[in-house]
Formats: C-alpha cells, structure tokens, sequence
C-alpha cells in the first residue's frame, strides 16, 4: 500500500492557497482599510501555497528514496 498522505494534504493545500493569493491579488484594495492596508489573503495565500509544496515536495522525495531502495511500501514486517 504505497499512499503517502501528504499527496492528499498538500494538493488541498496548494488549491486553497492558490485561490486564496489569487484573490488576494486580484480583489479591490479598499477591503483591506480594516487590517490597516495589509493584504490579507495574499499573505495567507502564500503561507498556504509554501506549506502544500513543502508537503508535496517531502512526498516525492520519500518517494524517490522508496525508488532507490526497490521498496514497495514504508512498513516492514516484524520478523522474517
């Protein structure tokens, strides 16, 4: 069974954050006179967006190193 559940958790997370920075970008300045001029969900958005890649990232490198080792899965049985 070779799911690592960071492919899952970061994908969700570099979705959100990418929605989020967009609309962050893209939205009218004004809104933001509450937070004293500071963008908000842009900075969320990126905050998001690192955190998934840092995930995916860490995924596809334990999955390079399950590749170089020929494993087929993170578990070992526990006595041969």
């Amino acid at each position: 069974m070779g799911l690592d559940i960071r492919i899952p958790i970061g994908s969700l997370f570099v979705i959100l954050g990418a929605l989020l920075a967009g609309y962050g970008l893209f939205s009218n300045p004004a809104i933001y006179q509450r937070s004293l001029g500071v963008d908000v969900n842009l900075w969320w958005g990126g905050a998001l967006l690192a955190f998934g890649l840092a995930m995916l990232a860490l995924a596809w490198r334990a999955a390079m190193a399950r590749a170089r080792t020929g494993r087929k899965s993170d578990t070992t049985p526990a006595s041969e």
